[in-house]
């Protein structure tokens, strides 16, 4: 069994349907309301919990009404919780989502997550030494990210950064990642690129390995040779929330199997989740992932 440990937030969803969105001041009525479990490291850690592997889960939820239910959705998909922070005084993260007309404007408090501290990631430096590998986002404070990043470099852990959402990091810090997991957006934004500059040579300039997604069209990696592509597989999309953080996960869970099979089942696990609704809805067992491997 894959042993994991995901770094990062923690968030609940507060999505509003409405027939069209409000102007300034007006009030309308919306069409309807849900919560929805989120933030990209409760999403890793769920998607990869599916997939079998062992998931540590170190992150933060404040003292409000939403910290019982983010835990207890978190461990009953069989997440360890042992190192889910509750701070006081603190709300946990939210993001407030209006959808209309197939658009949305989307408020984020960070809460909680934005006190996830790196004492936090040092008090799970033994479940970190323990670990197959290490998935670590930018949804917390950089300074966590760091802290991540440096503990599993020096307990020789892979550690993987997904540099969402993107912004420009130290050249020393992407050294230390094993792999880092962006879209050529944040793969730009990282090496203070333009977006627009051809991303395989922008894959060549990273200075650590890369696996770049690329949506339907399946990933392109690079360890220390030239990239490489794994196609996407092709399903009937419903959804896409949530694909990357599948992406994510599963590589991490199949990373052991090298990186060309990780990648290839990285992508497969990614199309399944975008079949259905939601987020976590269409995250994938592994035997879906092992049938639809099979098939192509």
């Amino acid at each position: 069994m894959t042993r994991l440990v995901i770094v990062g937030s923690i968030n609940m969803d507060l999505v509003t349907l409405a027939p069209r969105f409000p102007a300034p001041g007006e009030t309308l009525l919306g069409e309807r309301f849900l919560t929805v479990h989120g933030g990209k490291g409760g999403n890793q850690a769920v998607a990869a919990a599916r997939l079998g592997a062992q998931v540590h889960m170190v992150g933060a939820v404040g003292d409000d009404a939403f910290a019982e239910p983010l835990r207890e959705g978190l461990a009953q998909e069989g997440v360890d919780i042992q190192h889910l922070a509750r701070i006081g005084n603190c709300s946990s993260g939210t993001a407030s989502i209006t959808v209309a007309g197939g658009e949305n404007e989307i408020v984020v408090v960070p809460g909680a997550n934005a006190r996830l501290m790196p004492s936090h990631v040092e008090t799970a430096r033994h479940l970190i030494t323990q670990a197959d590998a290490v998935l670590v986002q930018m949804e917390i404070p950089l300074q966590t990210v760091e802290a991540t990043l440096r503990l599993a470099h020096a307990e020789h852990v892979p550690v993987i950064l997904n540099p969402a959402p993107a912004q420009p990091l130290p050249l020393e810090w992407l050294r230390l990642a094993r792999y880092i997991t962006p879209n050529q957006h944040e793969l730009a934004t990282l090496l203070g690129a333009d977006a627009s500059e051809d991303f395989l040579r922008l894959m060549r300039r990273a200075p650590c390995p890369v696996v770049m997604t690329r949506g339907a069209e399946g990933a392109w990696f690079r360890d220390e040779g030239e990239p490489m592509r794994q196609p996407g597989f092709e399903v009937h999309a419903v959804d896409s929330t949530g694909a990357g953080d599948t992406f994510n996960a599963a590589f991490a869970v199949f990373l052991r199997e090298g990186l060309p099979n990780a990648v290839r089942k990285a992508c497969a696990a990614a199309a399944l989740s975008v079949t259905q609704l939601g987020a976590r809805g269409g995250m994938p067992r592994m035997a879906d992932v092992d049938a639809l491997v099979a098939r192509t």
